[in-house]
């Protein structure tokens, strides 16, 4: 069965109160499980109405983080399609089982890049997800673990790498067609001057003129 990795946005307004969050204001991020599906959900608190709330639900995950209005970051024709964040983003989108390692190994380099922070990390009976929170859109990512072994880091590496760089494909040389052999004789050679014998030779001496019949 498929576990919904599905990005989760930061609301604009608390759950609790509907108070429009303003730019750097201190806010608690919450994910909760979904009794209507196997996914989760996420809910937005102003810090006051985070601790007056009621423990109604317990959350699968909570942290303190810093609210910014959603950035909408415009594509020039200089940004690359496949790039790390966009490749994640259309991964986890995707959900494919196969490519988890993938969606792991490209969290990793968006963390090392300041783009992705961690912010919590829980246990489930699927194995361990980690959530990661983006510093400019505030989407969190709930990306599983797959616990890679060290032998085949390498290899998947490789394969992130493969596909933000894919190779074009190699079409084959055109292939040069040979002259058609009608059969038909060829023209002879014209005789140079070394292949002429001594017999075919004219007994007249360069530059003599011919003899005439009073001489003769």
């Amino acid at each position: 069965m498929k576990e919904p990795w599905s990005i989760k946005s930061r609301a604009r307004e608390c759950a609790v109160s509907g108070e429009a969050f303003v730019s750097g204001q201190k806010i608690r991020a919450a994910i909760f499980p979904d009794p209507d599906s196997s996914g989760y959900l996420r809910k937005d608190f102003t810090q006051e109405a985070w601790e007056a709330r009621e423990e109604e639900e317990t959350p699968f995950s909570t942290w303190l983080t810093t609210y910014e209005p959603p950035v909408i970051e415009e594509k020039t024709e200089d940004v690359v399609d496949q790039d790390p964040e966009t490749l994640l983003k259309k991964l986890v989108e995707e959900d494919e089982e196969y490519t988890e390692n993938a969606r792991y190994i490209l969290a990793v380099m968006l963390e090392r890049q300041k783009l992705l922070r961690e912010t919590d990390t829980q246990e489930v009976p699927s194995g361990i997800l980690r959530v990661y929170e983006h510093r400019k859109t505030g989407d969190v990512y709930i990306i599983k673990d797959p616990q890679i072994p060290l032998s085949d880091v390498d290899r998947v590496q490789e394969e992130v790498r493969e596909l933000l760089d894919p190779k074009p494909l190699i079409e084959p040389e055109e292939v040069k067609e040979e002259p058609e052999d009608n059969n038909e004789p060829s023209a002879p050679e014209s005789v140079t001057d070394e292949e002429i014998t001594p017999d075919e030779e004219s007994s007249v001496t360069p530059g003599e003129p011919e003899p005439t019949d009073e001489e003769e």
